[in-house]
């Protein structure tokens, strides 16, 4: 059974952070593996960032990134202090899990089919060289986290 999105199979696991340098090297001693690098999530003009269906171009984070198996990353996130699907959680929960992240074919679809399901889309863009999407549902009331679709998405 593949779900709503046709996949069940995780990606990503993010925590919204408020010192990335802190806490990779503590995932790094917990995890026993090297301290990864971090950076910013792009520049508006390749992230096109929409925050609640409005251009959002000074919404920014910190990334780094943990593979943790073949197909598995913890990702952490440091928001940037403008208003985001990141600095939302940060102002109202403080740090912690914010979403569980899938691959998905069709991004419109996959968007559609999780907003029949009752989610709420609050935050889409592009990552990387601009050739991946990503899209941020806010499925708490149910599922207690965010859900994030990827597509194009490449470790």
């Amino acid at each position: 059974m593949a779900g709503v999105i046709n996949t069940n199979l995780v990606t990503q696991v993010a925590f919204i952070i408020r010192d990335i340098e802190t806490t990779k090297k503590k995932f790094a001693a917990f995890l026993g593996v090297p301290v990864p690098a971090h950076f910013d999530g792009g520049s508006f003009e390749i992230t096109k960032t929409q925050y609640k269906g409005k251009d959002a171009p000074d919404a920014n984070c910190l990334l780094a990134f943990f593979d943790v198996g073949p197909n598995l990353q913890i990702e952490l996130i440091q928001p940037n202090g403008v208003k985001s699907t990141w600095q939302d959680f940060l102002d109202q929960h403080g740090e912690g899990l914010h979403h569980i992240a899938f691959n998905v074919t069709g991004m419109d679809g996959a968007i559609a089919s999780c907003e029949e399901f009752g989610l709420k889309l609050t935050q889409r863009g592009k990552y990387g060289d601009g050739g991946g999407e990503y899209a941020y549902l806010d499925a708490t009331a149910d599922l207690k986290c965010f859900i994030e679709l990827l597509e194009n998405y490449h470790k």
